[in-house]
């Protein structure tokens, strides 16, 4: 894959992990919808303030170029973790189903994102992203 298309492919799917992990948290999390869901899975209802927090937090560290290295590894780990989490958690409380899969399709969009990211940065013109 060249330069060119490795970036498009970088920027689409960073952009679709801060639309769904930074901005939509932010916009929904104080909704009853939101609410139900964490209580729904048995969290606490601070829990829900906290990963809306973090979401988007870790998503401005996606996005912005000027968060470099280790910042954004630990918002890629950060995310990866949330992930792998949710799947965990409407598994034991709803079973397998469309709640199970929707954070698995985010997460491998979220391996594309970072590996992206790692290949750009192979490139010794390339700036870090």
């Amino acid at each position: 894959m060249n330069t060119k298309t490795l970036t498009i492919v970088y920027w689409l799917t960073t952009g679709i992990i801060f639309l769904f992990e930074g901005v939509l948290p932010a916009l929904t999390s104080h909704t009853q919808l939101a609410i139900d869901g964490i209580k729904h899975l048995g969290y606490p209802d601070y829990f829900r303030t906290l990963l809306m927090v973090f979401k988007v937090t870790g998503a401005l560290v996606l996005i912005i170029p000027a968060f470099k290295g280790r910042y954004k590894e630990w918002a890629y780990a950060g995310f990866g973790i949330t992930m792998l989490s949710a799947t965990v958690s409407h598994t034991v409380v709803d079973g397998l189903g469309g709640q199970t899969a929707f954070p698995l399709v985010v997460f491998g969009i979220l391996v594309v994102s970072y590996l992206c990211y790692h290949k750009l940065n192979s490139f010794p013109t390339q700036s870090n992203n």
